[in-house]
């Protein structure tokens, strides 16, 4: 389904957009993978979306420096001949109580909105002009946090509203050329919440498909939307198992 196109993937390596990467791969896109940190878990990934017959680029950038994230884009638009797809999933929390309003300090907050927001807004802009050349689709990965005002801290859910809004502001502004669309998981069994166990079963207790959200299945529902939901832009999905219904 995705033969001849180019994905870029943001956070690549390792959890839902490692996920995100195989899944597409697996429909035939080429990857370009970004990471900032996670070096051996993205050429893991990388030799496992190669061993599937997909090219697979990959390209380190903390996506909250802007000029870091426009080199990134030209050279992986000059790279692959052009670019289809941007999945915005690199992210960014600490873990704080939001009773604790004197642990939810001022660094935490610049730090979680320079990657999930700046960041998310960065990658678009960056990659705007190619994607309109193609009419492709950017998918932000937000969460239930930015419409429940739960989640791991007051900021990532603040920052994660924030998201939910650029992904509408920006749907209006790229039409009719880009599509833009977010998935919104609820709790997702990544590294993320290893040792918060507290936090996953406040989260998912109640869920009415008896389990929490595996990485594939917000990959799943990635791929839907940019393979099915051809008609659908600037909406935010909700991905929880019927958590919050």
């Amino acid at each position: 389904m995705l033969q001849g196109k180019t994905a870029l993937i943001t956070g690549g390596g390792t959890g839902i957009g490692r996920a995100t990467v195989l899944r597409l791969a697996r429909a035939g896109a080429a990857i370009a993978l970004n990471y900032a940190h996670s070096a051996r878990e993205a050429e893991e990934t990388r030799l496992e979306v190669e061993s599937l017959g997909v090219a697979c680029r990959l390209y380190q950038a903390d996506v909250a420096d802007d000029a870091a994230v426009r080199a990134m884009m030209a050279q992986a638009e000059a790279d692959a001949g052009g670019l289809d797809i941007l999945v915005n999933n690199a992210g960014r929390t600490y873990f704080v109580p939001h009773a604790d309003l004197e642990g939810m300090k001022e660094e935490y907050w610049d730090s979680i909105f320079a990657v999930n927001v700046k960041g998310t807004f960065f990658c678009c802009r960056a990659a705007a002009a190619a994607l309109r050349r193609r009419r492709g689709v950017i998918v932000n990965i937000t969460s239930i946090a930015g419409m429940t005002g739960l989640g791991s801290s007051l900021a990532y859910s603040a920052s994660k509203a924030a998201e939910i809004s650029i992904t509408k502001s920006l749907a209006r502004v790229l039409a009719p050329e880009v599509r833009v669309v977010a998935v919104a998981p609820g709790i997702v069994t990544t590294r993320w919440v290893e040792g918060h166990e507290d936090h996953i079963a406040h989260l998912a207790g109640g869920t009415p498909l008896g389990r929490v959200a595996g990485p594939e299945d917000i990959a799943e529902a990635v791929y839907g939307l940019i393979v099915h939901g051809g008609f659908i832009t600037g909406q935010n999905i909700v991905v929880d198992g019927g958590a919050f219904i």
